[in-house]
């Protein structure tokens, strides 16, 4: 679907919305990464912030729906964010937080249905056709989603009820922030037919002007066009799919949850550098954070990859397969400063750096087999005490020497500033009251 947002369509009558069938939940946190990041700094409650690096050649990870109202969005240059809303106050990413109140969030998910499909740490499909005689009809499942997320994890989010994962998307869309739609059988289409046309998936910027161009500017113009008409416009594909959509067909089902193939953070400079020692402490870092998400995703990892990009967009990857799958922080940074000095760079300069885990096996039952030379264990006891105080007093708590060095001296040219400690008590509860479950509006 188009990132823009649509005002949800009227809806007839103002008798409750009869959810039978609406077996399809989709769930979607409230701008997750910020609302997670304001969890510890109820101060910025109600005010512009940003989620992202520092340094103007960052991007937006996350904004609140304060920052959103002056056009600040997800994947945004931070240099035009700061340009469009420049009283917003800018923030750090806190990854080992947000994993883990994902984590807490699927947990609530499977706790209803086994039949949960994660599209991100945010956001997941549930099919709760089998939870009703235990739980009730699907908008009581959802009103009971909203409710213990919000009372365990302090933040908000917009669920979506429908008879199919697409409808049940774009109602959860159109419902935020923190707010609930459902879209019966008997009215999907009365729905469907008063959005424009750029609600539908797969429709961006150039499909809409192509729709537009042939006068088809609402959902019910598309679907009162001859499918023939679309697919000689758009393509054989993109024309049957869109006319599908504008008919409420959607066969798909929702696809439980699969393990993730790899796991990897990277990190792009706030300018060019051709410094080793700098990019020796960046491939620390990236280590010591893909490592923490392994771990805290219950992985351990056989192939270490890194990616590095030139100042003229060239990339470059390589990789190394373990003896035996590994989450230790330091072996992991080992290897990947292994792999970066034998590339054999000649003051090269680099614009990102980033660090990969691939051939991810369930860590419980995994084989550990370490040399006696070899403090395998040593390290990864010392990890799980990181990990630990960073659960408590939060990301950056504990960190490498060499790190704590650069923090106090300014950096390395990164794009993020140096990685918060403890942030103090925790933001207030969520509120007494909760808006009720509404139609398609």
């Amino acid at each position: 679907m188009s990132r823009r947002q649509f005002a949800a369509p009227t809806r007839s009558g103002d008798d409750i919305p009869d959810d039978t069938g609406c077996t399809i939940l989709h769930v979607d946190m409230d701008a997750f990464y910020a609302s997670a990041s304001l969890i510890e700094r109820p101060d910025l409650h109600g005010r512009p912030v940003i989620i992202g690096g520092g340094g103007n050649r960052s991007v937006v990870l996350s904004a609140t729906y304060e920052a959103r109202r002056f056009g600040v969005t997800s994947a945004m240059p931070m240099a035009r964010a700061r340009r469009l809303c420049p009283q917003a106050v800018v923030l750090e990413p806190d990854f080992p937080r947000y994993s883990q109140i994902s984590d807490a969030i699927m947990a609530t998910f499977h706790s209803v249905t086994d039949i949960v499909e994660p599209l991100s740490l945010d956001e997941a499909f549930l099919d709760v056709g089998g939870a009703l005689r235990r739980l009730g009809p699907p908008t009581g499942i959802a009103q009971h989603l909203r409710d213990t997320i919000a009372d365990e994890q302090s933040i908000t989010c917009s669920v979506g009820v429908a008879p199919t994962k697409f409808v049940a998307k774009l109602a959860s869309s159109l419902a935020k922030p923190d707010g609930m739609i459902v879209v019966p059988q008997a009215e999907m289409l009365g729905f469907l037919h008063q959005l424009p046309v750029g609600a539908l998936w797969g429709v961006g910027d150039r499909t809409e002007e192509a729709l537009v161009r042939l006068g088809l500017r609402t959902v019910a113009d598309i679907a009162h066009t001859p499918v023939e008409t679309l697919r000689r416009a758009l393509g054989q594909a993109s024309g049957s799919h869109l006319h599908d959509l504008a008919w409420g067909r959607d066969e798909r089902t929702v696809v439980r949850q699969q393990r993730e193939k790899s796991i990897g953070a990277d990190e792009t400079f706030a300018h060019d550098i051709d410094d080793p020692v700098a990019i020796h402490r960046e491939l620390l870092r990236l280590s010591d954070r893909t490592a923490a998400r392994v771990r805290a995703a219950g992985m351990m990892g056989r192939t270490v990859s890194i990616k590095v990009r030139f100042a003229d967009f060239t990339t470059i990857t390589r990789a190394r397969t373990l003896r035996d799958p590994t989450d230790v922080s330091q072996e992991i940074y080992a290897t990947a400063r292994s792999l970066f000095d034998a590339l054999g760079l000649q003051r090269a300069r680099i614009r990102l750096v980033g660090v990969r885990m691939e051939g991810l096996v369930e860590s419980e039952g995994a084989p550990i087999q370490g040399l006696l030379d070899e403090p395998d264990h040593g390290w990864r006891e010392a990890d799980r005490a990181v990990d630990q105080a960073s659960a408590r007093f939060g990301a950056g708590a504990v960190r490498p020497a060499s790190l704590v060095h650069e923090v106090r001296n300014g950096g390395a040219g990164r794009n993020q500033r140096a990685e918060r400690g403890p942030q103090g008590s925790r933001g207030p509860g969520p509120r007494a009251g909760r808006p009720p479950a509404s139609g398609p509006a």
